[in-house]
């Protein structure tokens, strides 16, 4: 069994509000979120591995702090697996010697703080013995992935960001184990032009993909927006009565 723990899950900032970041059992992330922010040093410490969605500040802000604070006391380089235009995202724009050091580079390239390696759609990874991660297609702004664990006992599948596709659903719906869906609903029906725009969803839009799903899980709402997230939510429940919609809550713990 593995345990998945939500450090953060809304769509943006605030008092007890941190944004995406899943702790994998004790030494994996999926995204980097302010969410991050929030575990211990040793906790830090303990994480070989980022799995990142895409290249969004969201998802990504606590990575040059976390490699910052906790590279000199690990035997062993913090690895990132992202697609190849998120690698490149991070090298020209994060990790630039401008934004913030170069820590492919440090202390020396042989020897560095960060690895970055390039993942790709299909793609499965054995993430620790027993559990496996495969990277499913996403739609963004951005080039994006979801991803879809698999303990063998039961899976669970995170959606990342991403909006109307039926490519994801094609393979979800061939997972026979599924327990838990993570699915994003970023903004409330009067936005949806915006959530068009920005390739996110909206209740309504929801209804729509969750229309596509035809294997049984608990189904989780993430990336709600701060100040928005009961009505989005009350939305969401009212346009989708064939499932029971979870609003996702930081420290939970999903366990499959």
């Amino acid at each position: 069994m593995a345990t998945l723990t939500v450090l953060g899950c809304s769509g943006g900032v605030g008092a007890g509000l941190r944004t995406t970041a899943f702790l994998l059992n004790q030494r994996t992330l999926i995204d980097a979120g302010t969410g991050v922010g929030d575990l211990t040093l040793e906790q830090m410490i303990a994480i070989d591995r980022v799995f990142l969605t895409h290249s969004h500040l969201d998802h990504i802000a606590m990575l040059p702090l976390l490699v910052d604070s906790v590279g000199a006391m690990r035997k062993t380089p913090l690895t990132v697996y992202a697609l190849p235009e998120t690698c490149r995202a991070l090298r020209q724009h994060i990790f630039n010697w401008v934004i913030w050091p170069d820590f492919t580079q440090i202390p020396d390239m042989l020897n560095p703080f960060l690895r970055l390696e390039e993942i790709h759609p299909g793609e499965i990874l054995q993430v620790e013995p027993g559990l496996t991660l495969r990277v499913l297609p996403a739609v963004h702004t951005v080039p994006a992935v979801a991803f879809h664990l698999d303990s063998g006992d039961a899976s669970l599948v995170f959606s990342g960001d991403t909006t109307v596709q039926d490519a994801f659903w094609h393979q979800v719906n061939c997972i026979g184990n599924l327990r838990h869906l993570l699915i994003e609903t970023a903004f409330s029906i009067k936005e949806r032009r915006l959530a068009e725009l920005s390739k996110h969803l909206s209740p309504d839009l929801l209804a729509g993909e969750l229309a596509k799903l035809h294997v049984p899980a608990q189904i989780h709402i993430t990336h709600l927006k701060p100040g928005e997230s009961e009505l989005t939510m009350r939305q969401a429940i009212e346009h989708v009565p064939q499932h029971t919609l979870h609003m996702l809550q930081n420290s939970q713990q999903l366990h499959f």
